[in-house]
Parts: C-alpha cells; sequence; structure tokens
C-alpha cells in the first residue's frame, strides 16, 4: 500500500478525499492505522456480544461501556496518545477471549473474532491491513464508513449519558449489532442504505438518553446570560464536552480561590441551574476548539480536555494542558477516573493557584440557553410570532466551526438573513455568528443557541413541537430551512437522524463530505433534496424563498 494512512471521517481531510501522508487534525500514521485496528477488534466484539445476546445470554454493562470508548477514542481529536490504543487493542483481545468462551456455537466466527496477538509488532502490521480501503467496492464502502461513523457519534451522546449513570441496552445492542453487520459481505447497498437510516432512528433514541440524563441531573437550560470577559483570580479552563467532569471540578474548587471558566462547546455548562449555581463558573473565555492555540496561550492558566477537539498543543503551553475520559495526548497529563470513581482534580488546582490570571481578549456578554423546555415556554410569543409576521422563517445552522477560510460563509449568511428570520443553533457552528448583534424579534434573540453538538436533539423537538402546534402532516411544511455545517462523527449522527426524521432539502457544508461515493451521494440527493453549499446570495435565494 502506496498510503502511510488513509483517513476520510472529518471535513478537513486532505484535498476532499483522504488524509494519506499525515493527518490535516494532527495524528500520525501509526495513530491513525492503530485507530484502524481499534474499530476492527472492536466490531470483532460486537459480534461476540451480538451471538451471546441471540443466546440469550446478558452483557455485562461494563462491556458495553468499554465498546462505546473504544468507538468514542478513534472521533476526530479526541485523543492522540498513541499507547491508549496499544493499551485498549490488547484489553479488547483480552475480552474477546472471555466472550469466545461464553458463546454456545463457536462456529463460523469472523477473522475479527479469530485474530489475536500479544505483540506490539504483530498489532501494527496487522492495522496496515484492516482501515478504511480494506473494502474494496466504492459504494460498499461509502455506506459501511457512513454508518461507522454515525455509530461514532452515537457512541459519544451515549458515553456522556454512561458517565451520568443512565444506560440503554437497546442502543448498546443496535449500536454493537450494526459495528458487526459492517463486516458482512452478504448486505446489499440498498440494505446497507436501509441500516443507514436505522442508524439515525436510533441516533434519535441516543440523543434522547443523553437529554434525559442531562436534564434529570442538572435541570432544564434556561436562558442565560454569560461573561465572555475574565476576572482577577486564577482560573482553569475546561473544553470538550462531558458536564459530569465540569461539576466535579466546580466542586473540588470551590473555596479555593481558582475560578473555572468553558471553552468552546462546554458554554452550555452556564445554562443549567445545578451548575451556573456556582459562583466560580465565572464565564466562557473564547472561540471554538480551532482557536485554541492562541487563546489557551493567552489565558495562563491550565486547560481541562474533557472530549475532543484537541489541537496539537504549542510547547508554550503544553504543560498547562490536562486531559481526561476519552481524550489524550502524549506528553499531557491524563487525569484517570469516571462512571463512578471520583476524579481527583487536586493536582491541576495547585496548578492554577501559581498561574496568572487570564488575559482578557473580549468583554461582554453572550445569550444561550434556548433548549427544548426553554423554547416550550417561549411557545406562545414564538407562535404568535409567526402567525403576525413578525418571523418568516427560522434557519437552523447548527453544526461544527473549523478552520477553513470558506466557514466564513457562515458569518455572512447571518450578517444577510432578514431581520424577520430566527436562528436555530447547536454545537460549535454557533462561534461564527453568537457574538454578532443581530437584535431579537419582540423580546425573542435572533440566535437560539439549544448548547453543544449533544444538544441537537433539541433542534428535532422544536421542529416537531411546530409541527404539532401548526397542526402540519409533514415537517418539511414548517417555515424552517437547515444550513448546517459539518466537520465530526457527531454531525454524521445528527444528519443521519434528521434524515430519519424525514427533513428534507439540508445545506450541508462546507463541502460535502469525502467518504460519500458519487452513487451514494446520488441516493442522498435524489432521496433526501441534500445539497453543498453555493455563494450567500444564491442560498438566500433557495432557503429563504
Amino acid at each position: 500500500m502506496d498510503n502511510k494512512m488513509f483517513c476520510f471521517q472529518c471535513q478537513e481531510t486532505a484535498g476532499c478525499t483522504g488524509c494519506t501522508k499525515f493527518g490535516v487534525c494532527g495524528k500520525s500514521p501509526e495513530l491513525s492505522n492503530m485507530q484502524d485496528l481499534l474499530i476492527y477488534v472492536t466490531k470483532g466484539l460486537s459480534e461476540l456480544t451480538t451471538r451471546l445476546r441471540m443466546e440469550g445470554k446478558k452483557i455485562e454493562k461494563g462491556l458495553n461501556h468499554f465498546i462505546t470508548l473504544n468507538l468514542f477514542t478513534t472521533i476526530t481529536n479526541a485523543n492522540f496518545d498513541d499507547e491508549i490504543f496499544y493499551e485498549r487493542v490488547a484489553q479488547s483481545l483480552s475480552y474477546k477471549k472471555e466472550l469466545i468462551e461464553k458463546l454456545d456455537d463457536k462456529s463460523n466466527l469472523s477473522q475479527a473474532v479469530l485474530w489475536e496477538t500479544s505483540s506490539r509488532d504483530e498489532m501494527y502490521e496487522k492495522s496496515l491491513t484492516v482501515g478504511v480501503l480494506a473494502t474494496e467496492n466504492e459504494d460498499v464502502r461509502s455506506l459501511r464508513e457512513l454508518i461507522i461513523y454515525g455509530l461514532k457519534g452515537l457512541s459519544a451522546y451515549v458515553k456522556h449519558a454512561n458517565e451520568l449513570g443512565y444506560d440503554n441496552e437497546e442502543v448498546d445492542a443496535f449500536l454493537q449489532s450494526t459495528l458487526a453487520k459492517t463486516m458482512d459481505d452478504s448486505l446489499t447497498v440498498d440494505e446497507l442504505v436501509a441500516l443507514t437510516l436505522e442508524t439515525g432512528k436510533v441516533g434519535v433514541d441516543g440523543m434522547a438518553l443523553l437529554d434525559t440524563a442531562n436534564t434529570s441531573t442538572y435541570g432544564n437550560p434556561e436562558m442565560t446570560k454569560v461573561n465572555i470577559g475574565v476576572g482577577t483570580n486564577p482560573g482553569i479552563l475546561v473544553s470538550g464536552h462531558d458536564l459530569k467532569d465540569i461539576e466535579e471540578l466546580l466542586i473540588q474548587t470551590e473555596g479555593t480561590g481558582v475560578d473555572v471558566y468553558t471553552h468552546s462547546e462546554m458554554l452550555p455548562a452556564h445554562y443549567y441551574p445545578q451548575l451556573k449555581k456556582y459562583k466560580h463558573l465565572v464565564g466562557n473565555y473564547g472561540n471554538a476548539w480551532w482557536k485554541q492555540k492562541e487563546e489557551f496561550e493567552s489565558f495562563n492558566g491550565p486547560i481541562l480536555m474533557t472530549t475532543n477537539c484537541i489541537v496539537t498543543p504549542s510547547d508554550s503551553y503544553k504543560e498547562r494542558v490536562y486531559t481526561t475520559g476519552a481524550a489524550g495526548f502524549t506528553g499531557c497529563k491524563h487525569i484517570e477516573g469516571g462512571e463512578g470513581v471520583k476524579k481527583d482534580f487536586s493536582e491541576i488546582i495547585e496548578h492554577a493557584k501559581k498561574c496568572s490570571s487570564p488575559k482578557e481578549i473580549e468583554s461582554g456578554e453572550i445569550i444561550g440557553g434556548f433548549a427544548h423546555n426553554q423554547v416550550f415556554q417561549l411557545a406562545d410569543a414564538v407562535v404568535d410570532a409567526v402567525k403576525s409576521g413578525a418571523i418568516k422563517k427560522f434557519v437552523v445552522m447548527a453544526g461544527c466551526d473549523g478552520r477553513a477560510k470558506s466557514r466564513n460563509y457562515y458569518t455572512d449568511f447571518a450578517k444577510a438573513l432578514p431581520k424577520d428570520t430566527v436562528i436555530l443553533t447547536a454545537g460549535c457552528a454557533k462561534y461564527k455568528y453568537n457574538k454578532l448583534d443581530l437584535g431579537d424579534i419582540g423580546g425573542i434573540p435572533r440566535v437560539l443557541d439549544a448548547g453543544q453538538c449533544n444538544d441537537s436533539y433539541s433542534l428535532a423537538l422544536i421542529a416537531l413541537k411546530l409541527k404539532e402546534v401548526f397542526g402540519l402532516e409533514d415537517i418539511n411544511e414548517l417555515p424552517i430551512a437547515y444550513n448546517i455545517a459539518w466537520y465530526e462523527q457527531k454531525a454524521v449522527i445528527v444528519l443521519l437522524s434528521l434524515l430519519y426524521l424525514g427533513v428534507k432539502n439540508i445545506h450541508l457544508g462546507p463541502t460535502l463530505p469525502a467518504f460519500l461515493s458519487p452513487n451514494v451521494a446520488n441516493v442522498l440527493v435524489e432521496n433526501f433534496g441534500i445539497a453543498g453549499i453555493g455563494t450567500v446570495e444564491d442560498d438566500m435565494k433557495i432557503l429563504l424563498g
């Protein structure tokens, strides 16, 4: 194989075809290939759990969580520590041996189940043969990867719910059986298309599980103004998505003189009553994940990365970066614990005390907290505004931000929207426009931020509620347009979930996924009206016409 690696799972993949020498995200060929191997052995694990369930045997919760975490660690920009992947492959092989012994019927096991080794060299040699390109048929490969990336996104929702003590055995069983089916050469293209939509269906269930976990634990998000300036105390900056981590940190920093700030996708922590009650949760520092090099530098204090998205840290601040959970980076301190095991943040707290307070990079406030419960409380005002014509259109601009200059399109699009439109958003895509002065409509902000990409479920519920209120048969009859930015695999499961719910004519950008073969892309275009983005002027006519 001429390629040192092959990866095309994110929007920034080289040339919109695939990274073959080194990952645009920063992952090395060795890391990329070992992630491929971890997915391969996890397919074998999933084949065994699926067969055991068919034999009427119960799968332990801990094993479900292990498989979920295997997938989550391979999400773009989550973990850059080679050792973690060798260790998790070895742990997976150990689990496989145990599960094979429990099978009544040991016939017709796949190579992903039967392969075993204890040698690191053999692991790496195997990793070179089991990646994306091992599937030769372009359309089958495309659909398999689309499903796998959807399952990776689903694993993120499930993992966060697990951290809060919430599980759904049906979702776990589907995730595992579907992952195993991506090795089944007997499945036709049509069957894989159907499985793709079923992945979207279970994606909705996974999002609902996390929504229940978050709101039951921390209360319903509420409309909140968030400070974007800084205080005078030393601080810890928390990035990523894991609310349990920031809660534990807030508890352990209380009364220490150390403030806590959110960054990027952790911004919505301010919207939850049980988190915003901590007075030393001072504000949000900075913008989306891709600006972290300059923002982590100026923050001065330590940074806690709870999940993706990590950018290769500069030497000037690398010793201030700590990781936990699914996140990891070689050379950065990793804080262990989770799922019932308390994390000890004493080291990062003591580190913070020795640092200067953050350098102020902006001031003012931004508003958010418009998850489904808060919007439902505003339902009468929203309905009246639509009926009166004050609100002509809602535009869903959820998803991801990224480094590409082409993403400035979304800022320009938001600026160009008529003043009778409201933006519904979730995810770090909001940073392209959430600090613009777009005003309000009768007291309703023109940017309604539901929260993290993990909170995209709220946008679906809001659309379904409006469909009910207006007595419509088809969700596509609503005055809602979809102009969504994507970057990584959580955006994939959100897209598949929207397709399952029947949403059509979604514009997806800044580029269509490289993993969609021409034929698979045509299926999405012909059946769902999926389209790429064009110019702001042209898209405005299409989406608002």
